[in-house]
């Protein structure tokens, strides 16, 4: 039998070798080719068509008339402007923001033409209540009142208990967002011994059944309807005064002193200590009226008065 000497193409090398090892050179598949000059000139065309090259402090900004878009802009003063530019992320968010606020407004609308009662019986507009006032809450409120209005000790109150040093009805919120509040306690350690500074926190304790000195507390008692004065803020019966904010001592909710979170009864009288001693000045809510549009305060006042739960 005749054998046939069947002959291989040469492969292609670059003529570069290492150790025995050639570099082949194999020429790369036509379809990836074509995709690659298909792609340059699709690139091409869009930098001709679109905002795409920075030039020093400009950049390229594609065919006049093919990718503008109007939106509404807003100016510090709360004035809105309707500008027309090329189309970029920014503009066409703006527009999306733009659409949804249109979608919004008849909503807020309604929410603004309504009393406060008959917004919370409306349930479609409760809806909206609840969906935009979690928003409005969570960018304004939540830094200091936390994400579910629960507050912090010694920071800023809850907002989901029953207890509202400035009162808890719509009218009395509304009022606090719009005006914001400045809360203050005054420094007993110039006014009160040390001894009597321990009676005074000794008969706070004991208005809302924490353990304390009975003794004590009853010299307290009369510090605190004689020579502290503390009745004519938290009045005689240390229930407080929504008028100037004044606390409720005869509950257990406490806001500058962490009573409920402290361990021992020596530790209870160092929180009310602590307060007596020092003070109480940093209780600063901001004003809101001048920050937020009356419909979105009014929502938000609806929110906290109804969805939080401590409305009252």
């Amino acid at each position: 039998m005749m054998s046939q000497d069947t002959k291989k193409p040469a492969v292609k090398t670059t003529g570069h070798s290492w150790d025995g090892i050639e570099e082949l050179s194999n020429p790369l598949p036509m379809w990836w080719v074509w995709g690659f000059y298909i792609t340059c000139a699709f690139a091409f065309v869009y930098w001709l068509l679109y905002p795409a090259w920075p030039i020093g402090h400009m950049y390229t900004k594609g065919v006049p008339g093919l990718n503008t878009l109007t939106y509404t802009a807003t100016s510090v003063d709360g004035k809105e402007t309707q500008k027309t530019t090329h189309w970029n992320m920014r503009s066409k968010f703006m527009v999306e923001m733009n659409e949804h606020k249109a979608a919004q407004k008849q909503w807020f609308d309604k929410v603004a033409s309504m009393p406060f009662a008959e917004v919370s019986k409306d349930a479609d507009l409760m809806q909206f209540v609840n969906s935009a006032g979690k928003t409005l809450f969570s960018d304004n409120c939540a830094p200091c009142h936390q994400a579910g209005g629960q507050g912090k000790i010694k920071f800023s109150p809850n907002l989901t208990d029953d207890h509202w040093q400035y009162g808890g009805t719509y009218e009395d919120i509304h009022t606090t967002l719009v005006g914001g509040r400045r809360g203050a306690m005054p420094s007993f350690k110039a006014v009160l011994s040390g001894e009597e500074i321990v009676q005074a926190a000794n008969y706070v304790l004991s208005l809302s059944g924490e353990p304390h000195d009975a003794g004590a507390a009853k010299a307290g008692d009369a510090l605190f309807h004689g020579k502290a004065g503390c009745y004519a803020c938290h009045g005689p019966d240390a229930k407080g005064m929504t008028a100037i904010g004044s606390a409720n001592l005869t509950d257990k909710i406490w806001l500058w002193a962490d009573v409920q979170g402290a361990k021992t009864p020596e530790a209870k009288l160092d929180e009310v200590k602590y307060v007596l001693i020092n003070g109480a000045n940093n209780g600063v809510m901001p004003a809101w009226g001048a920050r937020l549009k009356p419909e979105q305060i009014k929502l938000l006042t609806v929110y906290v008065h109804d969805s939080l739960g401590g409305g009252k």
